[in-house]
């Protein structure tokens, strides 16, 4: 087992091999050409291995992240993509006022209109009786497919149209005062062409998991209300991360000329747009409730009552969880063994992030007697909402230093060591992810610190 002082000896060097990130000012400088390409394998590999995402490295490739169409995340990737998605709702729903959750059918129905893109189910068994009636003219059939495609229910693409239709009763809820906001979170979906298919032109169907707040604001201050949100994603964003710089943003217009922002986050590969901020104006309301009365859209903005101007907020957490693992990932190289197989591998996920906090094992004793002592922490910590990694439960035998190598790529930031020094005394070792240090502890006080120390970090 490595002592602590070979611990604190160990040298971290930041591998930032992210776009644009800056170096670190101690040890060695980030890295370019063909090692960077190996990092960014090693960070692959890690993650399927510890079971942030799965499939094989090829389905692995930047273009199958970006477009959704990869295999998934694995547990551990879920996990951390809950996290995130709880954090988001604490920033922009629990801890703010005038905001509400709202919910929406993934398909929406109505004709399609001209340009109209979005993904649409049909019955196979539809398709295969239409295609088989053998009296049916080439014209016919095409004007069934033409019908049956127009009338099938598509799937949605956003979330902003869900938010819109329950504008009038989020009106009432708030005694017609605005602004106020209505948020959801839920998976859209959209066409990604597929090259390998024949004809070219085939699409297939990808998901993504977005965050969506529709902010309702007189148009007297919905600028303000945009430069507010913009600045509050941003500092949000970065809240969580290593590299902070690596999240940027930019203005941007869409056809119509309306006014935007994009929040962006450096990958390997080049920037991609996590999150989007638009100023949508009255006219998406105004098309929604086309045919209504005016006094039925119209809020309180004061003494006057107007029709809102819709800002909308949509963030993409399937790119921000794979951002965060970018940003988390580190290698540290051992002082005393320079081979790239010994470097440690890591991810520094933030506290409120990583997906397990605590891992529990076991060192030298009596095995019933050690694992009934972590049966009863794991309760605890499970009663405390801890989250905890069983590893006392496993059967094959490993290193000290193999579980902790094992923790660190799995993001675990405490290992809990009871061995028959507990059983003696109370006492337990723990291990931090980000230091490396091992402590005694006091088993009675176990729990308080992780409570105290998850605490804390939120507050960060």
């Amino acid at each position: 087992m490595r002592s602590a002082g070979a611990a604190r000896a160990c040298r971290g060097a930041r591998r930032c091999w992210l776009s644009g990130c800056a170096g670190s000012t101690e040890g060695p400088q980030q890295r370019t050409g063909p090692e960077r390409a190996d990092d960014r394998e090693a960070l692959v590999d890690l993650c399927r291995r510890r079971h942030f995402l799965s499939g094989t490295p090829q389905q692995l490739s930047p273009a199958a992240l970006l477009s959704g169409c990869h295999p998934g995340f694995g547990p551990l990737g879920v996990e951390l993509r809950k996290n995130l998605a709880s954090q988001w709702w604490s920033s922009m729903v629990v801890a703010r006022e005038q905001v509400f959750a709202v919910d929406a059918l993934h398909q929406q129905p109505g004709p399609s209109q001209p340009g109209d893109s979005a993904c649409r189910l049909v019955s196979p068994e539809c398709v295969r009786e239409i295609l088989q009636d053998q009296e049916t003219s080439k014209e016919q059939l095409m004007a069934f497919l033409e019908n049956l495609l127009k009338t099938s229910g598509k799937l949605r693409a956003t979330l902003l149209h869900g938010a819109l239709e329950h504008y009038v009763n989020g009106l009432d809820l708030v005694n017609r005062r605005l602004p106020y906001g209505l948020a959801q979170i839920g998976v859209c979906f959209h066409p990604v062409l597929d090259t390998k298919q024949i004809p070219s032109s085939v699409k297939r169907i990808g998901e993504k998991t977005e965050a969506s707040l529709v902010w309702f604001t007189p148009a007297r201050n919905s600028s303000q209300w945009f430069d507010f949100w913009l600045r509050h994603r941003l500092l949000w964003w970065r809240k969580f991360a290593k590299s902070p710089s690596n999240f940027s943003s930019t203005d941007c217009q869409d056809e119509a000329g309306r006014k935007g922002s994009k929040l962006y986050y450096s990958f390997p590969w080049g920037k991609e747009p996590i999150e989007t901020l638009w100023n949508l104006g009255d006219q998406e309301l105004l098309h929604m409730y086309h045919g209504s009365s005016a006094s039925t859209l119209q809020g309180r903005d004061g003494r006057k009552n107007v029709i809102p101007c819709v800002l909308s907020i949509n963030g993409d957490l399937d790119l921000g969880t794979l951002a965060y693992i970018c940003d988390s990932f580190q290698l540290t190289e051992n002082s005393f063994a320079r081979k790239k197989s010994l470097q440690r591998k890591v991810l520094k996920l933030h506290p409120c992030l990583a997906p397990i906090k605590v891992a529990l094992d076991v060192g030298k004793g009596p095995t019933a007697e050690l694992r009934q002592v972590c049966q009863g922490l794991l309760n605890e910590f499970l009663e405390n909402g801890i989250s905890v990694w069983p590893g006392y439960l496993e059967t094959v035998q490993s290193s000290l230093e193999q579980l902790y190598s094992k923790y660190d790529e799995m993001s675990i930031l405490f290992t809990v060591l009871i061995t028959e020094t507990t059983l003696e005394n109370g006492l337990i070792q723990l291990r931090s992810r980000d230091t490396t240090m091992k402590e005694m502890m006091h088993i009675s006080k176990l729990k308080d610190f992780l409570v105290k120390y998850l605490a804390s970090a939120k507050k960060v």
